[in-house]
């Protein structure tokens, strides 16, 4: 079949959760009934509009799980440097924004540091500042902030341990992070500024460890980039710092969330459902990534290089803008029956909410095992834990790439 002409036809606004000021607002952890009714129904290809730097860009929703991939896959066909323009977030000079040889480049400079047994290695250094971080929370005598009070501090010790970042250095990227995450036309001056500062404060850490290695991954940077222009061996660096940290802490704050105010299988909660059953933990730590995955507006977009045909007869013309939804491709019943539902026990439970292809997470087996270690940790030695208001008063994060609560209150 082929997609009707775009401009012919209404587009919906992109994020599904925009105000009329233009900011995503999603209420909660659900993703918007649009990706389970675009996936099943219709074409799959869905005419859409975004605002990128005030200007409406048009662009087509992919949402069919094999055509999902199949985006994902071709760098050939679907170009990432190509539709840098048609992103919210900039990601000139992040393996983000990058395709082919040059993005493998870069990419391999640090890939070996985050292969599944690489990470394994590190589990033991995880669950020690894990275990640091839990003796933090319970000092709260009895009420704190998740997020504040232990997944933040968690998540942002383990990559800044990785990276070699000095303590003292540490809250200051909480901040700029943030401002960098930011999603919104109002709050695009302020990812510029914050870009630009933490581009300052690593270049100075990179040319510290030309002359000094310090056995750390800003060393590694500043040995197998140093042919890579500057603003690459900066741009690695922020790219793994706040996406290592925000993803692992908004996940593990998000699946509480959803575990302890969601019935399961005839268990009050999740979260009670898990304290029986801990044998499960993993495998329902994969169903939630599928359905409560952390991005807030689907993959980065894609330009169409060639006229193609999609796995499932849709014909794309060359020029074409795409945003691949693995939020939609999670909930394709022809791979995932009846999507809509959590089960733990779903097998097989290849989920999209990682990427795929060449742009797969580089650092899915990082926060993969925290949020595994964050979870199971507080299940063992807190298994009363629950929110300490109504699961309508936790505020979601407003114009933010990353979806998660703003603060999550809890008691034990």
């Amino acid at each position: 079949m082929t997609v009707a002409d775009p401009e012919a036809r209404t587009r919906l606004r992109h994020p599904f959760h925009v105000d009329a000021d233009g900011v995503n607002r999603p209420p909660g952890p659900d993703k918007h009934p649009n990706y389970g009714r675009f996936a099943a129904t219709g074409s799959g290809v869905v005419p859409v509009v975004r605002q990128v730097n005030g200007e409406s860009v048009p662009a087509l929703l992919i949402c069919r799980y094999a055509d999902v991939r199949e985006v994902l896959r071709r760098q050939d066909v679907f170009s990432r440097s190509a539709a840098r323009a048609a992103d919210p977030v900039d990601v000139t000079g992040t393996m983000l924004g990058m395709d082919g040889a040059e993005h493998a480049r870069v990419r391999g400079t640090v890939k070996d540091l985050f292969t599944r047994p690489a990470v394994a290695g590190l589990r033991d250094r995880i669950e020690a500042e894990a275990a640091a971080q839990l003796a933090t929370l319970r000092g709260r005598d009895g009420r704190a902030d998740l997020l504040r009070d232990f997944a933040i501090p968690f998540t942002l010790h383990v990559v800044c341990d990785l990276l070699g970042l000095p303590q003292q250095d540490r809250a200051q990227f909480r901040r700029w992070g943030d401002m960098f995450l930011a999603d919104s036309d109002m709050t695009r001056d302020e990812a510029t500024r914050a870009a630009e500062e933490m581009g300052g404060y690593l270049w100075g850490q990179i040319e510290r460890r030309r002359g000094c290695p310090a056995g750390d991954l800003l060393t590694r940077i500043a040995e197998t980039a140093a042919d890579q222009p500057m603003d690459v061996q900066i741009k690695l660096p922020i790219s793994l710092v706040v996406g290592g940290w925000e993803t692992a802490a908004s996940s593990i704050a998000t699946f509480l969330f959803v575990l302890r105010t969601r019935p399961y299988q005839g268990y009050a909660s999740g979260w009670e459902y898990l304290l029986d059953h801990p044998g499960k933990l993993d495998s329902a730590i994969t169903e939630l990534e599928r359905l409560h995955s952390t991005a807030n507006a689907d993959d980065m977009p894609r330009r169409v290089l060639a006229d193609v045909e999609l796995p499932s007869g849709a014909r794309l013309t060359a020029g074409d803008v795409v945003i691949p939804s693995h939020d939609a491709a999670n909930r394709d019943p022809r791979v995932f029956p009846d999507p809509e539902r959590a089960d733990f026990d779903r097998d097989p439970n290849p989920h999209l909410s990682f990427g795929y292809g060449p742009h797969y997470c580089v650092g899915a087996h990082l926060g993969a095992l925290e949020v595994r270690t964050a979870i199971g940790l507080l299940l063992r030695e807190l298994p009363g834990l629950r929110l300490a208001v109504p699961a309508d008063e936790v505020r979601w994060k407003a114009g933010h790439a990353i979806l998660g609560p703003e603060e999550l209150p809890i008691e034990w």
